[in-house]
């Protein structure tokens, strides 16, 4: 019989200008995140495979109880699904799609399958019979696409929802029930200094 999964999912922290790695900033980040979960009992750390998500999750993971992180490829940065114009508001549809199509082949072509299968594997109620906690270490869009999966929202809506960097979102799958949005970028573990980065200047508050 299945059991209920809470996945936290979180953006990797502040990284630096080239993306090889995590800034100051972005490391004490990573830190205040792993000892916000250090009472979760994670029971798997993913991360996707650049290194800006490898670096923050090998650091929450040391922080949260030494649970050893783990690279999964689709938790990567990449567009998880491509819409068509006719289902996107009219007054935008022309400039979302332009900007979709300025990221490279790469991050576009694999990506809805990649997304697929992070559906199979990180949602849905845990297998056994023991509640299971799991944290995603990954980018803005797939943390945006899992989020939408959560709300049954349209495939397209996972545009327009942000993610700071290390803000942390947390979704409790229930045999038999709908997904539950429990958390929803929360920044509650970062002082003010570090709050915000990752997110447009527009709307930082």
């Amino acid at each position: 019989m299945p059991a209920t999964r809470y996945l936290y999912v979180t953006r990797h922290a502040e990284a630096t200008a080239d993306e090889t790695g995590l800034t100051e900033a972005g490391r004490r980040q990573a830190e205040l995140l792993g000892e916000r979960l250090a009472g979760a009992g994670l029971a798997a750390v993913h991360h996707g495979p650049l290194a800006r998500a490898a670096e923050t999750a090998r650091i929450v993971a040391e922080r949260a109880g030494g649970v050893p992180a783990q690279v999964a490829e689709e938790a990567g940065d990449y567009l998880p699904y491509l819409p068509g114009r006719e289902e996107l508001p009219a007054e935008s549809a022309d400039a979302t799609l332009e900007r979709l199509a300025g990221f490279p082949a790469e991050e576009r072509e694999p990506g809805p399958a990649l997304a697929r299968t992070a559906q199979q594997r990180f949602t849905g109620p845990a297998d056994g019979d023991e509640v299971r906690h799991e944290l995603v270490v990954t980018h803005a869009f797939l943390a945006a696409w899992l989020v939408r999966d959560a709300l049954d929202a349209p495939p397209w809506r996972w545009i327009g929802l942000n993610h700071a960097n290390t803000g942390l979102t947390v979704i409790r799958y229930t045999p038999g029930r709908p997904a539950a949005l429990m958390l929803f970028n929360d920044l509650g573990h970062l002082p003010e200094e570090l709050r915000w980065t990752g997110f447009p200047a527009e709307l930082r508050l």
